[in-house]
């Protein structure tokens, strides 16, 4: 199959691209990328006055399967992300059984290609049944498949644990991936620690929580080397100790969500357990010291956190219902209207954080890019398009956004995965 996309603004940070260009795309495949590109066997999508990225992808999601489909599972999960923009995922390993072991990951990235429309990249847990007692066997995950490792729900939570997994890191190459939270310092808490949550009645969860899992992973990374990536950064705090430890030339990595970039711990106020998340919302000044952050360069990726719950569940009152939101279908909107609409970041500055690091953090070296012979696999933005978020129109079986009602201008209308169009709005 033969495919061009004619007229469109191409922005490729890795080959220093911004320019109005065609691409020929052929066996899923990136061919040519020239000026006024011809082919009378070709189907031609016309993207005049449309911006044209690398394939975005989503470096933190929950897919739920295996276990708990009935929140979520490949199939929905996959149409979720390609009618928000997105190409390729990774997924947690909080699954059940947890993708602890070889078996696990091969089951994904088999059901993926039968039941996904995007890339599925599988995240396996650092330690078994995410316990933080003892590691895994790294290399025969590695090798079925896993582009990382992570405990996300829970931290590393032995100190030696997370040693040796840097250790065996080095072997492998495979970036580990730290859910940064103090388990004891978070106890039964369900929101930002601060005289807001006492007002409110609501169990807190201190900052500390987070920095001291960060501290630690610091000292461990400096001590044996290898590489780390922090996920879901909430906080001022967190962010000096990730900009220290590059400054001394760690191999340190970092994302923030869209909602920790957009939300702030006063619409816990509403008590709607849509707003209830891991790491919790904290507070304005956090918030704009996390934007800051991405226009420093100190935050590498933005990344949805896509945490699918039933309807009844997230019905619950505050106290008892579970911590997440669900974010493929709004993550690259949200981002587009608020920070590159309004000037606060460029194209080439969004392009790199939701694609181009992404795909060099987990080793995708066939993503990331639109240089010839990588695969084809392309976002199209429409800049001046509007749409109103309404959660009960999403791809995915949950509705559980907070972002419902919000109007977005700047969303993608066109995801191409391996030359195929995948969704079209």
């Amino acid at each position: 199959m033969r495919l061009i996309i004619k007229n469109g603004r191409v922005i490729d940070p890795a080959q220093s691209m911004d320019e109005k260009i065609d691409i020929l795309i052929e066996d899923g495949k990136i061919k040519k990328i020239d000026k006024d590109l011809k082919d009378d066997n070709a189907e031609i999508i016309d993207a005049q006055k449309l911006f044209v990225f690398p394939g975005l992808i989503d470096m933190h999601t929950h897919l739920r399967e295996p276990g708990y489909e009935y929140k979520e599972d490949i199939a929905t999960g996959t149409r979720a992300a390609a009618a928000g923009g997105i190409t390729s995922i990774a997924c947690m390993a909080n699954t059940d059984p947890i993708n602890d072991n070889e078996g696990v990951t091969s089951y994904i990235i088999e059901k993926a290609k039968k039941a996904g429309v995007v890339n599925v990249f599988p995240i396996g847990a650092v330690s078994k049944q995410l316990k933080g007692k003892e590691l895994v066997e790294m290399g025969y995950i590695s090798d079925a498949g896993a582009v990382g490792f992570s405990d996300d729900g829970y931290p590393v939570r032995s100190s030696i644990v997370m040693r040796r997994a840097f250790e065996y890191q080095k072997i492998i190459g495979k970036i580990i991936i730290e859910h940064a939270e103090e388990l004891e310092l978070s106890g039964d808490g369900v929101a930002n620690e601060s005289p807001l949550s006492y007002k409110l009645g609501l169990r807190g969860i201190p900052d500390a929580s987070e920095t001291s899992i960060i501290a630690r992973d610091i000292e461990i990374l400096r001590q044996v080397g290898g590489k780390l990536h922090i996920a879901h950064v909430s906080s001022k705090w967190s962010l000096e100790l990730i900009e220290k430890a590059k400054r001394d030339g760690l191999n340190i990595t970092a994302e923030v969500t869209p909602h920790h970039l957009l939300l702030n711990e006063e619409f816990v106020s509403t008590y709607s357990p849509n707003y209830k998340m891991k790491p919790p919302l904290r507070t304005e000044e956090d918030r704009v010291a996390l934007v800051d952050g991405i226009k420093r360069g100190i935050i590498d990726v933005i990344a949805s956190d896509h945490a699918p719950h039933t309807e009844d569940e997230k019905e619950l009152e505050f106290n008892f219902a579970p911590f997440g939101i669900i974010g493929l279908e709004t993550m690259v909107g949200l981002v587009f209207d608020k920070l590159v609409m309004s000037g606060i970041i460029n194209l080439k500055r969004f392009a790199e954080l939701l694609s181009v690091n992404p795909a060099k953090i987990l080793g995708l070296k066939s993503k990331g890019s639109l240089e010839v012979g990588k695969d084809a696999d392309i976002t199209i933005i429409d800049p001046e398009k509007k749409m109103i978020i309404d959660s009960e129109k999403f791809q995915s079986k949950a509705k559980n956004t907070p972002f419902k009602g919000w109007e977005i201008k700047g969303v993608p209308v066109i995801t191409i995965v391996s030359g195929k169009v995948v969704f079209k709005r």
